[in-house]
């Protein structure tokens, strides 16, 4: 169970990361600017969220980190996942099903020099919305089931990091020494026979 568990926290985080800095990349919004010529802008996910790519990143970093780190970063990284994937859903949601002028306007500036939400509200006539907005609210989705899980199950993840478990080491009773069998036993884990008990 902790090692499914893991992998799946691991895995959920990750491949939210990856749809993210994928979904950054693409054109989310088709913009049609009354200039006269009724020209057609592409807006890309980085240019409608400017904090997608970064967020993004740090998402996949974080996935990358998860099956190294102690419990406490754990819980520290799974409760910065989930905000992240709060915050990036709501402003996905926003450029998603509503009329998002503001994701837009960047790029309408850019391409007619006019700026101020309002001169650029009245400039665009149609914005039409691809899939990728959807694609990316699917990652969020996937990170907030992921952070849950992994705020439920980081406690139990195995871990790794230390070789030989002190718990297991077979210590001298009362002062007696070890005889030929449990000698060998700790030479098989690794442990030095000839050493105090409280040197191991």
């Amino acid at each position: 169970m902790t090692a499914r568990a893991r992998l799946t926290s691991v895995l959920a985080v990750l491949a939210a990361g990856v749809l993210g800095i994928i979904s950054s990349t693409q054109t989310w919004l088709d913009v049609t600017v009354a200039d006269g010529s009724s020209s057609t802008l592409s807006v890309s996910g980085a240019a409608a969220i400017p904090v997608l790519a970064p967020l993004s990143l740090a998402v996949l970093a974080t996935g990358a980190a998860l099956s190294i780190i102690g419990v406490v970063l754990r819980y520290v990284f799974g409760i910065l996942t989930l905000v992240i994937a709060a915050g990036l859903l709501y402003a996905t949601a926003e450029v998603a099903f509503g009329r998002p002028v503001t994701a837009v306007s960047s790029t309408v500036t850019e391409a007619t020099g006019i700026s101020g939400i309002d001169a650029v509200s009245d400039l665009v006539s149609d914005v039409s919305v691809t899939p990728w907005p959807f694609f990316s609210l699917v990652a969020w989705i996937i990170l907030i089931c992921g952070s849950v899980f992994l705020l439920a199950t980081a406690r139990r993840w195995y871990r790794g990091g230390r070789k030989y478990d002190t718990s297991t080491r077979r210590a001298t009773v009362d002062g007696q020494p070890l005889d030929s069998i449990d000698s060998w036993d700790d030479l098989s884990r690794g442990d030095d026979p000839t050493a105090p008990g409280d040197a191991r």
